[in-house]
């Protein structure tokens, strides 16, 4: 899972970046005029798997994992001369974008626009986003009466016919000014839409990039959309103290009175948005959350761990990490009959511990 890290000149994407991942990129080099991606892979914080790991103490624990990617060279296009094809191209693959948002004051570092609006700022690449959909539709559209006029027929015409419909009502609601992700679309359309790359079909969490002190970013601005989520973080203090060492970083939280890092929410978050959820394996040899999709069945869940379980897939047992913690240990789980099994088709819940059972 990708998220690209997207915002209008100094919002802080960079400074973002680093407080997420602990990367020490550089936040004020002038931009080479290169599109430039830079990616670091984290760990989704989960006290679950710490909690299990302390009761397995095994050789090794894994957590989920997101990717979080800074985009160099974004400022020059944005607000300028709007989206280029490399930008979009380098851009619709992603999964999600965390949209940087300024929202801090700054007079050594003066907002282009003379003043700090979150509100505005976030309407400005919203409309980029949307102009950039509306070609990407428009095209589609045109091909897709190129096919027809050349007499498609049977079931190429009707794929195509069936295709347009949905086109218009993108163009519509785009025309409207209305995000893709907030349009009411089956899963298999979302499907069928994956490989165009629409910008505003993808979820984004807006995240308002504060000062010195922390805001309520339901005050601060009025986001009501699909697959979307809004939070605040104090920016450069989180980078700073991503820079320090474990104990370093305790002793600093402990005396400015810093009991959870917006980090930890962010990076939560981004995993939710989405729809990925998390089950566990568990043993002496590794204790690991694997990612799946909400909704996910036990063979796919197999599938995500290896192939050969989902080949061989023959049952799952499963049980909850809240009645394993309950119960204290996977014996006395078992005895008390919280550890069942499960076929193929049963929907994986977040939180399962699950034991593949297979043959090949």
């Amino acid at each position: 899972m990708e998220l690209g890290i997207i915002g209008l000149p100094s919002s802080g994407k960079t400074t973002v970046f680093n407080a997420l991942t602990g990367a020490d990129r550089p936040t004020t080099v002038a931009s080479s005029g290169r599109l430039e991606l830079y990616s670091m892979v984290v760990d989704v914080p989960d006290v679950r798997v710490d909690t299990l790991s302390k009761l397995y103490t095994p050789h090794k624990t894994t957590y989920a994992k997101v990717t979080y990617t800074d985009i160099a060279g974004l400022d020059q296009d944005l607000g300028k001369t709007g989206l280029t094809g490399e930008l979009r191209n380098k851009i619709g693959p992603m999964d999600a974008f965390v949209h940087v948002v300024r929202a801090f004051e700054n007079d050594l570092v003066p907002h282009l626009s003379g003043s700090v609006d979150p509100q505005r700022d976030v309407e400005t690449l919203d409309s980029e986003f949307l102009l950039a959909d509306m070609v990407t539709v428009e095209n589609r559209l045109a091909r897709i009466e190129e096919g027809l006029h050349k007499g498609a027929r049977g079931d190429e015409r009707k794929a195509l016919l069936e295709n347009q419909e949905l086109f218009h009502r993108l163009q519509a609601a785009l025309n409207a000014e209305i995000p893709l992700r907030d349009l009411d679309l089956t899963a298999e359309e979302v499907t069928d839409l994956r490989g165009f790359s629409l910008l505003t079909l993808k979820p984004v969490l807006v995240l308002l990039n504060a000062g010195e002190n922390l805001i309520d970013p339901d005050k601060a601005l009025v986001y009501n959309h699909n697959h979307s989520t809004v939070l605040a973080m104090q920016g450069k203090l989180e980078m700073e103290i991503s820079q320090l060492d474990q104990d370093e970083a305790a002793d600093f939280m402990e005396e400015f009175g810093i009991t959870e890092l917006a980090r930890t929410r962010v990076i939560q978050a981004s995993y939710k948005l989405v729809g990925l959820q998390s089950f566990f394996t568990v043993g002496e040899d590794e204790v690991r959350a694997w990612n799946v999709r909400v909704g996910a069945h036990a063979q796919e869940a197999a599938g995500v761990i290896h192939t050969d379980l989902a080949r061989g897939f023959i049952r799952a047992e499963v049980i909850s990490y809240a009645d394993h913690i309950a119960e204290g240990s996977m014996v006395a789980a078992r005895k008390a009959g919280k550890v069942h099994l499960e076929g193929k088709d049963y929907i994986v819940q977040d939180g399962d511990i699950i034991h593949v059972r297979f043959s090949i």
